[in-house]
């Protein structure tokens, strides 16, 4: 059978502490049927000379200034050429060397689904773990489990390119969390992978806007399951979250 192509996406700005994790995790993956793209917004530190010292016949970069992150990621969905898409933000990685292996396989076994997806751990700067995300992967998922929030890891998302539309620029924050909301709209069926498919590097962009994040996740969130409703789920959110601060998670 036919090799399904990945695309994997990485956005970078300045990314020179974090992006060497990131690329040997790519290109030590024993799957080969994969393309790396680098959409860098003219980075001023060294992510530039650590991408020349580390080719890949697999990865194409390009370097120029951008609108912000999620700018950046449309033009990586429009250089993609893969039929999935994931984006792995530098500092990020797959959590093995057969994650990329294990997700081509769930494709063909499964005639191509509208959207591949798995657990997350989170790592620190330091690339060890912390812990699993607080949100936990369902293993039945539709466009109705965004109802409280965002059920799988952006990282984690693997989807069908064809019906990944361009992330909406009026947000900020939250784009993703949009994004994956209207994949899961167009996807006629959802498969899980029993498995950790990527670590997420703590405090990312969403993190060191959390407020703003929050505000926009409602906007979001408002729109396509209705106001009340969104309004009710948000105490319960605020409820959940003190629960975890008082436990120290």
């Amino acid at each position: 059978m036919i090799k399904p192509l990945i695309t994997v996406i990485t956005v970078t700005y300045n990314a020179g502490e974090t992006i060497l994790r990131t690329l040997e995790s790519v290109d030590n993956q024993t799957f080969d049927h994969y393309e790396h793209l680098i959409v860098d917004g003219a980075s001023s530190d060294e992510t530039l000379t650590h991408l020349e010292n580390h080719p890949s016949q697999r990865r194409k970069i390009i370097s120029e200034r951008d609108a912000g992150l999620y700018d950046a990621m449309n033009k990586g969905l429009r250089m993609a050429e893969g039929d999935y898409v994931v984006f792995l933000n530098a500092g990020d990685k797959f959590h093995d060397r057969d994650t990329l292996a294990l997700v081509a396989d769930a494709i063909l076994e499964n005639d191509y689904p509208g959207v591949v997806y798995g657990q997350t751990d989170i790592v620190g700067p330091d690339g060890k773990r912390i812990g699993p995300r607080h949100l936990e992967a369902p293993e039945i998922l539709t466009v109705e489990s965004f109802r409280n929030g965002m059920m799988v890891c952006h990282q984690a998302f693997f989807a069908l390119r064809k019906i990944a539309g361009d992330y909406n620029l009026k947000y900020h924050f939250s784009a993703d969390y949009d994004w994956c909301i209207r994949v899961l709209q167009r996807s006629r069926r959802n498969f899980y992978v029993d498995a950790v498919v990527v670590d997420y590097l703590a405090e990312g962009m969403t993190t060191r806007n959390h407020r703003a994040s929050l505000l926009e996740r409602y906007r979001i969130m408002s729109h396509y399951y209705g106001w009340f409703g969104t309004t009710l789920r948000h105490m319960g959110f605020f409820f959940r979250d003190l629960r975890r601060k008082i436990a120290g998670r």
